[in-house]
């Protein structure tokens, strides 16, 4: 496994690429506030001529991820776009408008499937008889066990139900705190048996909506891309996917220490996931 190059600042490099695609949570805010020198070299890039689209695996349509920016302060300057794994979801959700919904999950809160399905015209069925099962988070994510979901979802796997996983993150960073996300759920699912479809981050479905927002932004399709984020286990991963480089940064879900370059070394050997680059933090 090639080592990255750990790197001053996105400046750096930043003219070896025309688009970047920007993971949201642990990188340009922690779910409560702005990580400022990050949002500013975005803000640089682009004023550089740079493209950068974010692409986050909140389960909601982009809409409702932008609309926490400005109280948490991250700057319209930053981004040019946002392609969320709800907005792969719900692509995929509108191919099976035939069929019978269970939404695992409740419909309050901003990161509920009530944004996944409004206008779709869905139908939805208890588990006993759905025919495609839709999973966007626990029910309460800071008190709620994955495993005490297990019983449930064995009814599911039990039956064949395709399971859509509307964020494919285990975990993801609120604040100081790390907090489950549909993807421990759709692991459980996997074990029992079950088949899942991941719409979001590292698979192909939302990095193809992601390129198509460039190529139209750009006006011509992009040609070197860097992706930036803090998971091994779905930005790194989906970047190797895609060909593209990728740039990891230690302000989500790892917790570094002093040590940042033999840390980060074991973590991305854990994942068995590779970065070109890497910075304890981003920015300019």
């Amino acid at each position: 496994m090639t080592k990255p190059q750990h790197i001053p600042g996105l400046g750096e490099i930043s003219g070896q690429y025309d688009t970047i695609l920007c993971d949201v949570w642990g990188v340009i805010h922690n779910g409560r506030s702005a990580f400022e020198p990050a949002c500013e070299a975005l803000v640089n890039f682009r004023e550089a001529g740079g493209t950068v689209v974010l692409i986050t695996n909140a389960p909601v349509p982009k809409q409702q991820v932008i609309s926490y920016f400005e109280p948490m302060g991250v700057p319209d300057g930053a981004f040019d776009d946002c392609v969320s794994s709800g907005d792969a979801t719900r692509d995929e959700l509108a191919r099976r408008r035939h069929e019978k919904i269970w939404r695992l999950g409740v419909d309050s809160g901003w990161e509920r499937d009530k944004f996944l399905y409004e206008g779709l015209d869905l139908s939805f069925a208890p588990p006993e008889e759905a025919e495609t099962v839709l999973c966007v988070g626990l029910e309460d994510e800071k008190k709620d066990d994955p495993e005490s979901y297990r019983g449930m979802l064995k009814v599911g796997a039990g039956r064949d139900l395709p399971m859509i996983c509307a964020n494919p993150d285990i975990k993801v960073r609120v604040g100081d705190q790390l907090i489950w996300c549909a993807g421990a759920l759709a692991a459980i699912y996997e074990e029992e048996g079950g088949r899942v479809i991941y719409p979001g981050k590292p698979h192909d479905p939302i990095y193809r909506l992601s390129l198509e927002r460039a190529r139209e932004i750009r006006g011509r399709a992009p040609e070197n891309v860097l992706c930036i984020g803090d998971s091994p286990a779905t930005d790194m991963r989906g970047a190797a996917s895609q060909g593209f480089d990728a740039l990891y940064v230690g302000t989500g879900l790892a917790d570094h220490g002093d040590d940042f370059e033999s840390e980060l070394e074991t973590l991305l050997g854990e994942y068995e996931a590779e970065a070109r680059w890497a910075m304890p933090a981003l920015k300019w």
